[in-house]
């Protein structure tokens, strides 16, 4: 890939993870980590074409240039974009493919593109448009929020390869209709349901997560990802992406939903607020205080030398005393002992303070007793929630193998927890991390010294 200066005088040289936003991860063959994010800057404009960066471990990274010279003549001419937006990067065969979104803020007059290249370093090659979205009237309400179409952004793929025929799915969209799945042509990567070639979808496909128009439809950038022992987990960011944004998490059997979160309501009811909140702001003791994180993509690396599958959590995170600053940041994702996906209040710190292998993770019940400090994630999941000292009051600790636990609260309330290695990154020490889910959907994370 050629490195492009940016438009004006912006100096990229010491950007690292700042500026990153809805980010995406992938590793190459040599083990070099790439991401992709939005076309965005925090002090001003920035020429277009997908952010790319590299590392060599996922804490520290190095900004590479973009993947495109540009927004694509088509998607340009259909949306105004200057920029692209929130690029979904995967492989497939031993190709790459990166779909990549292009609109404006507030509107729904959209495009998502693709681009495919041998290497995730590039050269890149547009590949035309995949499915747009048209800029509609107001619903009867007066608000452009109701249950029109979907908007085309947000793009992420997801492969069923469970039935007798592999299927791909493009999961998309915003504010402005919901979330939905669009099933993907597994040769060429565009929609499967294309009129003609070279001729995109107008979409929907199947409507997986809607919220209400009072809320504005604040729903965006899902990510469906294959749960342990069968079935999918979804992640999607609701509300403002600069002040309130936190992510949620749903489960269903199919790909195509239903969606349900832990107590069971349907993410398509827009009557409902629903979803298990699984990362929101927060400022840990002695540390920054995050805001907004979401937008988050899995990066999954495959299991090797007997330990499981890795997956890790790509996401971008606001400051909390200035909001206009963001950047990317990694969090190993764990799985509960009944398949619910939980994320660390830890970022990842890097293999060499990492434990992988899950045999090591704790098993004797008493890890966890003692004092915590706690972290009520989804309390309040539209504020930065301080953490404070406390115990985690579990009643009837079972342990289940690999850090896994199940439990009751004082109530009788069943709790699912997973407690792994991990690393302190205010006092920069090795750690015991515990995160909790009850049957309530509250979510408690719990950090303390190793």
């Amino acid at each position: 890939m050629t490195t492009l200066d940016p438009a004006g005088s912006v100096d990229t040289t010491g950007w690292g993870a700042g500026h990153a936003h809805d980010p995406t991860a992938v590793r190459d063959d040599d083990g070099t980590y790439w991401l992709f994010s939005t076309d965005a800057h925090a002090d001003g404009p920035v020429r277009g074409g997908v952010q790319v960066r590299r590392s060599d471990d996922l804490v520290t990274w190095t900004f590479h240039g973009w993947a495109l010279p540009g927004v694509p003549a088509a998607a340009a001419a259909l949306t105004g974009a200057t920029g692209l937006w929130a690029p979904e990067v995967v492989r497939v065969g031993g190709r790459w493919r990166m779909y990549w979104s292009a609109s404006s803020f507030g509107s729904r007059c959209s495009a998502i593109g693709l681009a495919e290249a041998d290497h995730p370093g590039g050269p890149w090659h547009d590949r035309g448009l995949v499915v747009t979205s048209a800029a509609v009237p107001p619903d009867t309400t007066g608000s452009p929020h109701g249950d029109g179409p979907p908007n085309a952004i947000d793009a992420a793929v997801v492969v069923d390869a469970t039935g007798a025929t592999e299927r791909h799915w493009m999961v998309y969209g915003s504010f402005f209709g919901g979330i939905h799945a669009l099933e993907l042509d597994p040769v060429t990567g565009l929609a499967l349901d294309a009129p003609a070639p070279g001729v995109p979808s107008s979409g929907p496909g199947v409507l997986l997560a809607r919220r209400a128009p009072e809320v504005e439809g604040a729903v965006e950038g899902a990510y469906v990802l294959p749960r342990p022992g069968g079935g999918w987990a979804m992640l999607a960011s609701w509300d403002s992406l600069f002040s309130t944004y936190h992510v949620r998490a749903a489960v269903a059997d199919e790909v195509t939903g239903p969606y349900r979160d832990r107590t069971g309501r349907d993410l398509r009811d827009p009557a409902h607020d629903a979803g298990t909140v699984v990362l929101a702001g927060h400022r840990l003791a002695g540390g920054p205080g995050l805001r907004a994180p979401g937008h988050g993509a899995v990066l999954t690396e495959p299991a090797r030398d007997g330990t499981p599958a890795r997956r890790l959590l790509v996401h971008h995170v606001r400051d909390e005393d200035d909001p206009t600053r963001h950047r990317v940041q990694v969090r190993r994702l764990v799985w509960t002992h009944d398949g619910w996906p939980l994320v660390s209040p830890q970022p990842w710190a890097g293999q060499a303070r990492e434990v992988d292998d899950e045999s090591l993770w704790p098993t004797d019940p008493a890890v966890l007793a003692g004092t915590w400090e706690v972290l009520d994630v989804g309390a309040d999941p539209r504020t930065v929630r301080r953490t404070h000292e406390g115990t985690l009051d579990l009643l009837h600790v079972r342990a289940l193998g690999s850090g896994r636990f199940a439990a009751r609260r004082a109530d009788g309330t069943p709790v699912q927890a997973v407690v792994l290695p991990a690393w302190d990154s205010v006092r920069d020490v090795a750690a015991q991390v515990a995160v909790l889910l009850d049957d309530h959907g509250q979510v408690t994370a719990a950090t303390r010294p190793a």
